[in-house]
């Protein structure tokens, strides 16, 4: 759940996007009870900011059941960002064929403040239940396709994002700290190839690989992801060439589109 507080000069509208990203990590909806206890704000203060967002339809209030959900105008903002801002329109094609090609699941991920945005998702025939969902945020620090995109920022994003990680220890082979990510990012960054060792999710694993511009900026990532059932880390590696060709494919549809720098 997204709780981070504003910064001091982001004011208002700061603290109403904190509300937000209150309500929407409930994942169901939630009384504002439920919000008081978690917001920094005095009650007050966060009644103000659930009344305002109500009114301007970014939250929905159920007057039966009492409770506040995102409200549709977000879902319309949803799809325009989708739409507008997201490699997910482009790369489709190329993921729907990926995915039939393997038989396996794959995802597509763009970073947002050091953690993943997942924009898309395509599933292999007998699908896997995991974490990882279009419209999710995870962890850069410890997925295949964050550690892809982090191996190809600049020294001085790079940096920045990896202040913005948790560093828990999701399972006993997440990365806990700077030094030993730093290591796995060098040989990222020269083989162009990333995975997830269970890093994330027991028994999930995946490989992955960034989607670079000209400037080899990467404006996403792309991952094959299984688990230790049905494939080996082998098995995965032996993938690397039709990930990184998808990935060719996708980052040559997408030359001529604007996206947020990173």
């Amino acid at each position: 759940m997204n709780t981070a507080a504003p910064r001091s000069g982001d004011g208002t509208i700061g603290k109403a996007l904190q509300v937000l990203d209150l309500v929407a990590g409930f994942e169901r909806p939630v009384r504002f009870s439920e919000l008081l206890s978690l917001s920094p704000h005095p009650k007050a203060t966060l009644y103000r900011l659930v009344q305002t967002l109500t009114n301007l339809g970014m939250l929905k209030y159920d007057v039966d059941r009492q409770t506040y959900a995102p409200g549709l105008r977000l879902v319309s903002l949803a799809h325009a960002a989708w739409r507008q801002s997201s490699l997910a329109p482009i790369a489709r094609p190329h993921i729907d064929a990926l995915s039939e090609t393997l038989g396996e699941t794959v995802h597509l991920a763009q970073l947002d403040g050091g953690q993943v945005l997942y924009v898309d998702k395509r599933n292999a025939a007998d699908p896997i239940e995991m974490f990882s969902q279009a419209g999710k945020v995870g962890p850069g620090y410890c997925t295949g396709v964050g550690k892809a995109m982090l191996a190809f920022l600049s020294d001085e994003a790079r940096e920045t994002a990896l202040s913005q990680q948790a560093w828990f220890a999701h399972t006993a082979h997440t990365h806990t700290g700077r030094e030993s990510l730093e290591a796995e990012l060098a040989d990222i960054g020269r083989d162009g190839i990333a995975f997830d060792r269970e890093e994330h999710e027991p028994g999930i694993i995946c490989i992955a690989a960034p989607i670079l511009s000209d400037t080899r900026r990467a404006i996403g990532a792309l991952s094959v992801t299984t688990t230790t059932s049905r494939k080996s880390l082998d098995d995965l590696a032996a993938l690397a060439p039709h990930l990184q060709s998808c990935a060719r494919d996708i980052a040559h549809s997408a030359a001529n589109w604007q996206f947020p720098s990173q």
